[in-house]
Order: C-alpha cells, then structure tokens, then sequence
C-alpha cells in the first residue's frame, strides 16, 4: 500500500477496507497456525468453545496469543496475552483494552471490527502499522481475530494473535489500522443438530499447565445440604415414640 493510498485512509477512519493479500510475506506463520487450529477445533459448528482451548495445541505461537473477553459494544479486555504484546507496551497488558495497541484515529475501526466477530459472527483479519518517529522504527503488523463461544453459551470471547515485525524501540508502541478483511462464517449444513454437545465424553485428563495462558478458575461451591423427604410436602414428617418407665 503506497503513503497515498495511506493517506486516503486515514482522511476516512471508519471505514473497513478489505484487503486481498494479508499473509503473502515471510514471518507471520503464527496467524496461520492459530486460525488453523481455531478451524480445526471447531470442525462443522460455527465456532469451537473458550473451554476447548488448550494451549499445547498452539504451542509454538503462544507469545503472539491472545484471548479478549467483550465488556461493552465495541470492547473488549484482554483475558490472556502473549509476551510479545506485553513488549510491545512495555509492561503487563492483562485486563487492558485491546484498543491500547490502536492509535486514537484507528479504535473506530478496531471496535467496528470487533463487534462483526461478535455479532455475526465472522473471523476478522487486520493489517497494521506502527507510528514511527525518535526511538521508534518502523514496524508492520497483522492481527487475526476468531469468535469463541462462552461456557453459557453466547459469542463473548474471541481468540487471537497479533504479530508486529521489526525493532520494537521505545515503547509502548501503537499502531494504525490500514486494512481489515471480514470473513462470516457459517455451520456445514450436514452438521448434526447435537454437535456443540458430544454424545460420548472421553476420559479426562489432567491438562499440562502452561504459565500466562491459563484464566483464573471460579471457586469451587459446595452443594447445599440435602434435606430429609417430607410428608405431603410440608414439614418434615416426625413419628412419636413412646416409651414406659
């Protein structure tokens, strides 16, 4: 893309421009191997769920991973993220904004971008820039955004990665929004009605943990008490026992 054609996007910023080649250079095999995972977990459902995910399946990638949680239209906060967006803020990026990496004239078009994942749901693609300046060179970056179903069942987590080339230099850095790519997606329609729900479990298994991936698990509740059967449904049945002296 030329500084004109740059240019031209920017003097329009909320406007999603769709772009015919995203992965055409060397060095963002991670996108690739994360989205083939993403469609490999998923199968013919729409999307796989957040609980499905596990980290080994994605191992060589998990730097550039991350997975947001939505919080409002058009936000969402970063649940779990990859050291390589921590350096490229220079600091701990868990619980932050995924706007934090946009620049102020671009977040637009990130939250427009995020809403499609969400609502339609589709898989976005982004391509990006960083600002550049004293301390600062230039660097190029594609994100990739997949839904995810939550364990109550509605699309409010998305998998992702984000992959930034170059010398980072004085962060943190932000970066322009100069291109996104908007895939729906759809269910085969030979796929079984039960599917999001497995006739059989298998036999489980102890994950192996890996450190920054894995969320904080809910306490553990403890099942209430369960209480003596009643007779006619009113209080508890009691039968008098009499004894002689």
């Amino acid at each position: 893309m030329s500084e004109q054609d740059m240019d031209k996007h920017r003097e329009n910023p909320h406007n999603v421009v769709a772009m015919t080649e995203f992965r055409t250079e060397i060095g963002y095999s991670a996108i690739s191997q994360v989205e083939g995972y993403w469609e490999d977990l998923r199968g013919m459902r729409m999307m796989p769920k957040r609980s499905e995910i596990d980290p080994r399946g994605i191992e060589t990638a998990l730097e550039y991973t991350f997975v947001l949680e939505r919080i409002a239209p058009g936000m969402a906060r970063l649940r779990i993220a990859g050291s390589h967006l921590s350096d490229l803020m220079g600091m701990e990026v868990r619980g932050m904004p995924m706007t934090s990496f946009i620049t102020p004239s671009g977040r637009r078009q990130l939250s427009d971008a995020l809403e499609e994942v969400f609502q339609r749901p589709a898989v976005c693609e982004l391509r990006l820039a960083a600002e550049s300046g004293r301390d600062k060179p230039i660097m190029d970056a594609r994100m990739i955004l997949l839904p995810l179903k939550s364990d109550l069942g509605d699309v409010s987590r998305i998998l992702g990665c984000f992959v930034a080339r170059g010398d980072i230099g004085r962060s943190p850095r932000r970066f322009d929004v100069v291109g996104a790519k908007i895939r729906p997606i759809t269910a085969s329609a030979t796929a079984p009605a039960s599917q999001d729900e497995p006739t059989a479990k298998p036999k489980p298994t102890i994950p192996t943990q890996i450190k920054g991936f894995a969320e904080d698990k809910p306490p553990f509740e403890e099942a209430p008490t369960k209480q003596p059967p009643t007779k006619g449904g009113g209080a508890p049945y009691l039968r008098l026992v009499k004894s002689e002296d």
